[in-house]
Order: C-alpha cells, then structure tokens, then sequence
C-alpha cells in the first residue's frame, strides 16, 4: 500500500485563518476489507464553507476536528476494490479530504458515485456538474423561482456557484446580473458566461455607491437574489429589491472570520414583503439527480464554459484555500493532486 499524505487542522483561527492553521503528516495505508475501496485522488475542490468548520462556534455542521483531515470534495480513481460495484479505473467523486488517497467505505449511502468523463472533465465533478452546480440550482429553482423577463442578481458571479448560477437562470429566461470583484472577472462574467451586465463590487467604496451601480444594471429592480458573500454587497442589493424579492442565501463569506454582519436596512425585509432563506445543499439530496442532469447537459454542449484556478500538489492547498478567501481564485478553486 502507497504512502499517503494528508493535511490537517492543527490549531483553530483566532480571527483570521492562516497557513499555520493546517499540518501536513503522512501515514501508510490499511489494508483493505470487505466492502472498501481504495481512491487515488486527482482532484481537491477547495471551498469557503470550509473556513466556517474550522472554528468551534455553533453552526449547521459540527466543527472540524483537531488532528483529522480537512474535510473536502474529491474525484479520483479507484485503484484497488473490495465491493463487487466497484473495479480500479473507475472514476469517482466523494468526500476523501485534504489527502492523497483515501479508503472508503462503499457500502455507506452517498460515500461514494461514479461518474462519466465522456462529456464532462473529471475536475468539473467538483464545481460545475458537482456540490457547487446543485447548490445554484437549488437556490435558483427551489428558492427563487424566477419567471422569465424577471431579473435576478449573484454575488461571487465569476465562481464555480455563481457562473452555474448564471447559466441556469439565462436558460429560464431572465435577465442575469453579476456581482464579482476587478475587471478581468467582470469581463469573463459577461463575455465567456453570458450574463446581461457585471458590476465590479471593488469600484465601490459602500453599499450606497454599489447600489447607484445596481440601479444602472437593473433598470427593474431585482425580483431575485443569490448570495455567497454578505455585508456590503447584501445590503447595496437590498436597497433595489421590488415588492415580494426572493434571496437565497448560501453563503457569507465576508464574516468568516467571525466578526458579526450587521445588516443596513433590515425594514426593507418587511416593506418589500420579502423571502429571505438560507440553506445547506446537502440536506437536499432528493434534488441531485435532477440538477446534476441539467448542469451535466449545460457543460457537455458548451453552454456553460465554467474556469477554474488549479493549484499544483497537497502542499499548495493551505495557500490556495487562503487565497479562495480573499477572492484571489478565478473561478473553481481546485488542487490537482495527480
């Protein structure tokens, strides 16, 4: 059996996370039993639901443990097998963590699922046609139920959850407005992605200025909105809602730090008679196979043309993870491990 290398939470964030957070050890494999797989991962999806895990404060999901492999998305290769629906070479997408390879339980509901690299590249199981692509549906169709001619907004527009998102919504209809962050990603936005307009959030200084800019963008106000950050960008957006707004809300990535996010004109919840809900994606598994449907026809016939930032090898992913954190990532933040 290979060694593997793993990384680890070795100490939790006080305020901001840093590359001292993590370890890297290695440690020789098992052999397998009856019902196990053994996985050589090619691929780490990186993701900021991750940096909410690495505290210890009260959440939806318990606290990443302290000595364990970070949790994380993965597709790889099954190299060995002990389950009779599972041979080496097929490709499959899990929860194998910050690691090189893992062992898996295959007989658990949902640990493992093969999938086909025909029309759809092994990495994009990881944002596009994976958790990220089902999380824009879901807020999309589930939450927001646009109607066509409705315009409906994303922050995070240039990410692997934003860029579905756009997708998905252009093809019911409605008019599509990004939120992202410098120039070089609002152009990709709008030029490579398809949506009506992008708004750069860094030209602005505070949400009264973001929201002026809105205004241009959604002579119509916004009938629907998808949010990954929080703080100024939820409040600038708020400001433009019409009258019975729907927001779902999956993210916010601005307080990952932990500093509260106050919100500007809460009233506006009430006057525009507002949905505001927020969910997790994975306590929606009934929903999967029909989104993961749509998103895998978008990407094979090119309508969705999703980018991603790869970083080279396990010992890059405290940097990159950092970096998704920031915005510095152009799309999907992935680790190649092989």
């Amino acid at each position: 059996m290979p060694i593997n290398h793993r990384i680890v939470l070795d100490n939790r964030p006080q305020g901001e996370a840093t590359v001292h957070n993590f370890k890297m050890v290695e440690l020789s494999l098992p052999e397998l039993q009856d019902g196990q797989v053994l996985v050589c991962h090619h691929y780490l999806s990186l993701d900021p639901y991750m940096r909410g895990r690495m505290n210890e404060s009260k959440s939806y999901a318990v606290p990443q443990a302290l000595g364990e492999v970070m949790i994380g998305g993965t597709v790889g290769e099954v190299v060995d097998s002990r389950h009779p629906k599972l041979k080496a070479g097929d490709t499959v997408v899990g929860m194998g963590g910050w690691q090189e390879y893992s062992v898996v339980d295959a007989n658990v509901p949902g640990a493992l699922r093969k999938v086909d690299t025909t029309h759809v590249p092994l990495s994009h199981y990881l944002g596009a046609v994976g958790m990220p692509g089902v999380t824009a549906w879901y807020g999309l169709v589930k939450i927001i139920a646009p109607q066509a001619g409705e315009t409906v907004t994303v922050s995070a527009a240039s990410g692997a959850v934003g860029s579905a998102y756009g997708a998905l919504a252009k093809a019911r209809g409605c008019r599509v407005v990004g939120i992202a962050g410098g120039k070089d990603k609002c152009d990709y936005v709008v030029k490579e992605l398809g949506f009506d307009a992008c708004i750069d959030y860094k030209a602005h200084k505070d949400y009264i200025s973001l929201s002026k800019a809105l205004r241009e963008a959604c002579p119509k106000g916004i009938d629907g909105h998808f949010e990954n950050v929080g703080g100024m960008v939820l409040d600038a957006v708020m400001l433009r809602t019409n009258a019975f707004a729907r927001i779902a809300v999956c993210g916010m990535i601005a307080g990952y730090d932990g500093a509260p996010l106050p919100m500007a004109n809460p009233a506006l919840i009430l006057m525009n008679r507002m949905k505001i809900e927020g969910f997790i994606v994975s306590e929606h598994m009934e929903v999967w196979p029909e989104a993961l449907q749509e998103l895998g026809t978008l990407v094979g016939t090119g309508t969705l043309r999703p980018r991603e930032s790869v970083a080279q090898g396990l010992a890059a992913a405290p940097e990159a993870f950092l970096g998704l954190l920031k915005g510095k990532n152009f799309g999907k933040q992935l680790v190649k491990l092989l």
